[in-house]
């Protein structure tokens, strides 16, 4: 089914939508979950909040791409969760790690003046990430946006781990200089 279908549907209140959503984004957002938390039952309670999270939402919201949609609400939902169990004790330090890594060129705003300035700041990224070449945005996504660890990562484009490893902090550069270079207060 389409996504225009599935949205169709969700705009009736047909229930069916959900149906429709797992089977044409369950498996995506499944991966994206376990990425971050590393646990079936958790990945499957999030994906399954996911949709519930889709069904309040839509309507009013149409979103334009519902994959990205439905990644987005999945990713917040599995951090979320993953600092939940975490603030109790430390897993194995891998997701701390990543989010350190990007903390060097991306600050964090949490007060509600800074809204604005946030959605400022995603749109940024995407211009920045526009201007990668696709293998170094994909490497970039892999590790920030999926939450992969290096050497699958490694694995997956067939490279050296200290590659990946390099190629990640090269961008890191190149996104801190980017967002200098338009006024991003870091």
């Amino acid at each position: 089914m389409k996504d225009t279908e599935i949205l169709d549907l969700y705009w009736a209140r047909n229930e069916s939508a959900i149906t429709e959503t797992q089977a044409a984004y369950g498996n995506y957002c499944y991966s994206i979950a376990f990425h971050i938390l590393h646990g079936k039952e958790d990945s499957e309670e999030c994906v399954n909040d996911t949709w519930m999270r889709a069904w309040n939402a839509i309507p009013p919201a149409r979103p334009a791409r519902l994959s990205l949609f439905l990644g987005t609400i999945t990713r917040n939902l599995s951090f979320d969760r993953w600092k939940q169990k975490n603030a109790m004790k430390r897993g194995n330090g891998e997701m701390e790690a990543t989010l350190d890594e990007l903390a060097e060129c991306i600050p964090d705003k949490s007060n509600t003046e800074e809204i604005v300035a946030q959605k400022e700041l995603e749109r940024q990224i995407n211009l920045f990430l526009g201007t990668l070449k696709e293998k170094e945005r994909d490497i970039f996504l892999r590790r920030y946006w999926y939450a992969e660890e290096y050497s699958e990562i490694a694995d997956r484009y067939g490279l050296n781990l200290n590659t990946v490893k390099t190629t990640l902090f090269r961008v890191r550069g190149k996104l801190k200089a980017y967002l200098e270079q338009e006024g991003v207060v870091l």
